[in-house]
């Protein structure tokens, strides 16, 4: 008898840390994703519509160094794989709307990060001189 429930929790305890390993149901991940290290992904949208933005520009910075750019698909989503632990800066960037960024974001090791950015059109435009014009002095 003393067999049957030592080998049944040993079955049990066997389970349990395959299922922490390979992810499941309530862990927020599909399963085999759980073991997926650095991962940040999420969605950028249209602050008003609500309809993705593609082709938005997104910079990781860590300790001030550029890491890695990666731009928005035809969804609006976007993906940064195997970034180094640490505490990063994201710079949103898309022509016609304003630059977002998210400062202080932590990556950790074995955690996956989701963030979704809604982007506002942007009506002002830096007005900058033309290098062609001249003025007449006389």
């Amino acid at each position: 008898m003393k067999q049957k429930i030592t080998l049944l929790m040993l079955s049990l305890f066997g389970f349990f840390c395959a299922k922490a390993h390979n992810g499941g149901p309530g862990d927020g991940l599909p399963a085999g994703q759980a073991g997926k290290k650095d991962e940040l992904n999420g969605v950028v949208i249209h602050s008003e519509t609500k309809k993705p933005l593609k082709d938005v520009s997104i910079t990781a910075f860590l300790s001030s160094k550029k890491e890695k750019v990666v731009v928005s698909d035809e969804e609006g989503n976007f993906n940064f794989d195997e970034l180094k632990p640490g505490i990063y800066k994201f710079i949103f960037e898309k022509t016609g709307y304003k630059k977002v960024t998210k400062e202080k974001v932590v990556i950790k090791t074995d955690e996956a990060f989701q963030m979704n950015i809604e982007m506002i059109e942007s009506s002002n435009f830096d007005i900058v001189p033309s290098p062609f014009s001249f003025a007449v002095v006389k």
